[in-house]
């Protein structure tokens, strides 16, 4: 084993309440200073400062020097992606069944330490994590495009035709050696988002379709004035379409 990675010092440093409040503010790949910081999780600047060190010694916190100013930033996107891990393992290893966690309709206590644009829309592996996703799911089950079979997400044959209609084709995402459909837990809104190839494909759809963009070092997805109006109404039916 003296070749495993050694993961306990990173989790003696996320263990901290304190210090997790302050990762969870710049998971959205912002730069924040010290004294934000400490208003943030709750500290003095002293105490903030201190934990801001061992952060930073631990390597998962960059500093950037703005004059006389030190900026905080996260070390590097996989940081991020080890801290939202974190949280759907949190969510994961809840106490209760799955299928009723999948059902839900509406949205349990937000983690709100955690910044508004990285719960609005956020990458979550390969595919849209956040509000939007979340939302953009239960339309999906609302249509009539995906349906749950207990624990599996399957796409329906009226799913499988709109999205051929908007580029998105399931047979050729059945290729892939992942599943085509699959419930995400989303640890920010207690509800699942689209996971699985569709997952991805309807990602980057959103971003070539410039609906979503990605800012430098960022794990937050912005929203364009476009995207607003596109993805807010995909796979929403009209009344006309309900009437057929």
């Amino acid at each position: 084993m003296e070749h495993a990675p050694c993961i306990s010092q990173i989790a003696t440093l996320l263990a901290d309440p304190k210090r997790s409040a302050m990762m969870w503010a710049l998971m959205d790949g912002s730069a924040r200073q010290t004294e934000e910081l400490a208003l943030l999780a709750g500290l003095s600047p002293s105490s903030a400062s201190a934990h801001l060190g061992r952060l930073s010694a631990g390597g998962l916190l960059r500093i950037e020097i703005r004059g006389r100013k030190r900026f905080f930033r996260l070390a590097a996107p996989e940081v991020g992606a080890a801290i939202e891990a974190l949280a759907s393992a949190t969510i994961a290893s809840a106490p209760r069944e799955i299928p009723a966690a999948l059902k839900r309709t509406t949205p349990m206590t937000k983690a709100t330490a955690a910044p508004s644009s990285l719960l609005r829309a956020r990458f979550c592996d390969d595919h849209l994590g956040g509000t939007l996703a979340a939302d953009l799911y239960q339309r999906l089950l609302d249509s009539g495009w995906i349906e749950q079979l207990e624990q599996r997400v399957v796409v329906t044959h009226k799913g499988s035709t709109q999205l051929a209609k908007r580029g998105v084709f399931i047979q050729a995402l059945a290729h892939r050696n992942v599943q085509v459909a699959c419930a995400c837990p989303d640890w920010s809104e207690r509800r699942p988002h689209m996971g699985g190839s569709l997952g991805a494909a309807l990602l980057q759809l959103f971003m070539q379709s410039g609906w979503l963009s990605l800012p430098n070092d960022s794990r937050a997805l912005q929203l364009t004035a476009t995207g607003q109006r596109e993805i807010h109404r995909f796979a929403k039916e009209t009344e006309l379409e309900m009437a057929l």
